[in-house]
C-alpha cells in the first residue's frame, strides 16, 4: 500500500529564523537546515507545491533593534536582508537534497535572487520547484508572518503552516511552565482575543479574511510535515468555527 496522498495540493511553510538556528543562540546550525531539508523534500515527492516563507530573527530582529534607538524602517531593511542570507542557505541545503528551488526577493538584489513576481512564482510551483520568498513584504513595519499570509493568498495556498520549535499553541509558554497545555483547535478570533502569540494579528486577520487555515506544529520533528500534508491531526490548527463556515 503505497504512502496516503496529500490532503493539500498548495502549501505555504513558515519558518522563523530562531528555528534555523537550532539550539544556537543565534546563526545557522548546518544540521537543522539540512534535517528541514530533508522534511521539504518527503512531501514535494509527493507533488505537494510548497512555497517557503523565511524570518531573520536569528541574524538580526529589526523591531528589537528599532526599540535600541535604530530607526525602525531601516532596521527593518535590515532584517529584510537578514531573511535573504536564511533564504539562500535554505536553498542551499534543499539543492543539495535534489529539490530544485527559486529564492525570490521582494526587494531587488538580481545577482542573488529573482524578482518576486506573481505569475512567475505560480509557474514554479506549477513546474515542482519549491520557491523560497526573502525579504518579507519588501516594506517596513510588517512582519515576516504577515508576508507569509500575504504570499499564502497570492499564490492560492490552501494552508498555513507555521513550523516552531514546541508542538503548537499552548495556554502558557511551554519552555517557562511544564504544566501549560497545548490546544488543538482555536478560531482567528480566539487568537486575536487573548493575544496569543501564533502569528502578529495583521497576519492572523488577513489569514481569516481570506479563510486560510493555519496549523502551528513542531518542524523538527522528523516525519511532522509528511503526517500534516496526510491529513493527520498535529499540533494546533486555527480556522474559523463551525458556524461561521
Amino acid at each position: 500500500m503505497g504512502p496516503m496522498p496529500p490532503q493539500y495540493r498548495r502549501v505555504l511553510l513558515k519558518v522563523s529564523g530562531e528555528t534555523l538556528a537550532g539550539d544556537k543562540p543565534f546563526g545557522l546550525c548546518p544540521a537543522t537546515l539540512k534535517m528541514i531539508a530533508r522534511e521539504i523534500r518527503s512531501v514535494v515527492e509527493l507533488g505537494v507545491q510548497l512555497g517557503l516563507v523565511v524570518g531573520g530573527g536569528n541574524i538580526f530582529r529589526g523591531l528589537a533593534a528599532g526599540a535600541m534607538g535604530l530607526d525602525r524602517a531601516v532596521a527593518d531593511y535590515m532584517g529584510m536582508l537578514a531573511t535573504a542570507i536564511n533564504a539562500l542557505a535554505m536553498q542551499n541545503a534543499l539543492e543539495k537534497e535534489g529539490v530544485p528551488t527559486r529564492v525570490m526577493s521582494a526587494i531587488a538584489m538580481h545577482e542573488v535572487a529573482e524578482p518576486y513576481i506573481r505569475r512567475r512564482a505560480l509557474r514554479h510551483l506549477e513546474k515542482g520547484r519549491v520557491i523560497i520568498f526573502a525579504a518579507g513584504t519588501g516594506s517596513p513595519y510588517f512582519t515576516t508572518d504577515t508576508a507569509a499570509a500575504l504570499r499564502a493568498t497570492e499564490i492560492g495556498a490552501q494552508v498555513i503552516l507555521k513550523g516552531t520549535k514546541v508542538a503548537g499553541i499552548y495556554d502558557r509558554d511551554p519552555v517557562k511552565d511544564p504544566e501549560a497545555k497545548m490546544i488543538p483547535h482555536l478560531t482567528y478570533f480566539e487568537v486575536l482575543e487573548k493575544s496569543l502569540r501564533v502569528m502578529d494579528s495583521t497576519a492572523v486577520t488577513m489569514s481569516m479574511e481570506q479563510d486560510i487555515p493555519i496549523i502551528v506544529f513542531k518542524l523538527l520533528e522528523p516525519g511532522n510535515l509528511l503526517k500534516i500534508l496526510s491529513g493527520q491531526e498535529l499540533g494546533t490548527i486555527v480556522e474559523k468555527s463551525r458556524h461561521e463556515r
